[in-house]
């Protein structure tokens, strides 16, 4: 993992935004911690990520019975809806998952409504097993300006990439191989739809999804850099360079062409995928998080590959293609429990969690060499996130850039899609964001 380089106050506290204080003394023997009750909210509710948790969870307590745990359970959707409310009210949860962008965690910093983790990383010695280039996507300045730099404020369990899902079984019905550059993926597209197929998949209601669609268009004709000063929020770069505009023009090129399902704009993103696990469609384009329940799905016809190069890249090119980390764990400035919030954290990231993570088919972004890839599509899941590592090739989740660019790109991507927006009114949509967070900052 060592390659992975790219990713007001607080109500009811009298400490100043963004200067939230961890503990004084860390205290790290979990079972002489008295009896404690730890409420923690996830987003693990898919099939390998729900099983992973249920297993650490119930190893947790079996080892430190003193402190028991009260999950709640939440999709992305209502997890990324209800937080900032419950993280605001007189008791929030002690741990949760923050997606690591600014307009979540980094709003929680600002609002002093997170811990830095810093004492407990010193204390379990986190450094050792998680290397920087990992830890980036969860450090802030204390004012939550500066992204990247600064404190820690949480901790992932898994690695992620988003990449190509593809059915093997309708492959070969179409006598095709898994595409090898990206005209012969643009090829199969159009051959799927001659044959009557659904060439791919995508449940756009959430608008996120659209996301990851126009990032694995967007890094066939942006160079990796200036894509991640854009996630980043850093000057430097422009979202209205005629590179960004022709990813813009080449994703709707997509829906004139009919690539996609119908309805694909008002479909959620679990019925789409779940659509695809059922046989219906060619590719479908989404991260290495439904690893589990498309292996179950489909057997060993459901296969996963990184985005193939523009012609002429060649196999050693480097690979540019959005991933990172999943959502880190973190813990709230109210939580009465801090030191069995960060022993809770420190176990469901240990070693053995990465084992359990690997056993129920998700992606550990530590120790991921030394576990043993389960064949099939588990093997083409740690393939491809290796090899995104090795040849430094991942580049930030493109909703990361500002506070409001979450809503901005996702509202955008609909409009573009819908045929209600051009290409360049698209990309002057999300520069007017960029542009207004970097003239704040």
């Amino acid at each position: 993992m060592a390659a992975l380089g790219l990713a007001s106050c607080a109500p009811g506290s009298d400490e100043p935004a963004g200067n939230a204080s961890p503990t004084s003394s860390v205290r790290t023997d979990a079972a002489a911690l008295g009896n404690v009750t730890l409420t923690v909210w996830d987003q693990e509710v898919r099939g390998g990520q729900a099983a992973q948790m249920k297993q650490l969870n119930d190893d947790f307590q079996a080892k430190y019975p003193n402190i028991k745990l009260k999950r709640v359970s939440r999709s992305f959707e209502d997890l990324k809806t209800t937080l900032r409310l419950a993280l605001s009210g007189n008791e929030p949860p002690d741990v949760v998952q923050s997606n690591n962008g600014r307009s979540d965690m980094g709003e929680f910093v600002k609002a002093g409504q997170l811990v830095p983790l810093d004492p407990w990383a010193q204390a379990y010695d986190w450094k050792k097993r998680y290397p920087d280039t990992v830890l980036q996507y969860s450090r802030y300045s204390a004012d939550g300006k500066t992204f990247g730099e600064g404190n820690l404020y949480g901790l992932p369990q898994v690695g992620e990439v988003v990449g190509i899902y593809y059915n093997k079984a309708k492959l070969s019905q179409l006598g095709l191989q898994p595409p090898a550059t990206w005209a012969d993926f643009e090829a199969a597209l159009a051959k799927a739809k001659a044959a009557g197929q659904v060439p791919m998949q995508l449940g756009n209601l959430d608008k996120w999804p659209a996301i990851h669609v126009f990032g694995t268009v967007q890094g066939r004709s942006v160079p990796a850099d200036q894509i991640t000063t854009l996630a980043f929020g850093r000057p430097g770069a422009s979202w209205t360079t005629p590179e960004n505009v022709k990813a813009a023009t080449d994703l709707v090129s997509w829906v004139d062409k009919g690539y996609f399902n119908n309805g694909f704009n008002g479909q959620g993103y679990d019925p789409a995928w779940q659509d695809f696990g059922k046989g219906n469609g060619v590719f479908l384009i989404a991260g290495t998080w439904l690893q589990a329940d498309l292996q179950k799905a489909l057997g060993p016809n459901v296969g996963f590959m990184l985005p193939p190069g523009p012609d002429g890249s060649g196999p050693d090119a480097q690979p540019v293609v959005t991933g990172g980390t999943g959502l880190p764990f973190a813990i709230t400035s109210k939580s009465k429990n801090p030191d069995a919030a960060a022993a809770y954290i420190n176990f469901i990231t240990s070693p053995e969690a990465m084992a359990v993570l690997t056993k129920t088919g998700n992606l550990p972004i530590a120790d991921t060499a030394a576990q043993q890839a389960p064949a099939g599509l588990g093997q083409d899941v740690f393939t491809a996130f290796g090899t995104a590592v090795s040849k430094n090739g991942l580049v930030p989740y493109l909703d990361y850039a500002t506070p409001t660019m979450y809503d901005t790109i996702g509202a955008a991507l609909q409009d573009l899609l819908a045929k209600k927006a051009t290409p360049e009114k698209f990309t002057e949509r999300l520069q007017a964001d960029y542009q207004k967070f970097s003239q704040a900052k």
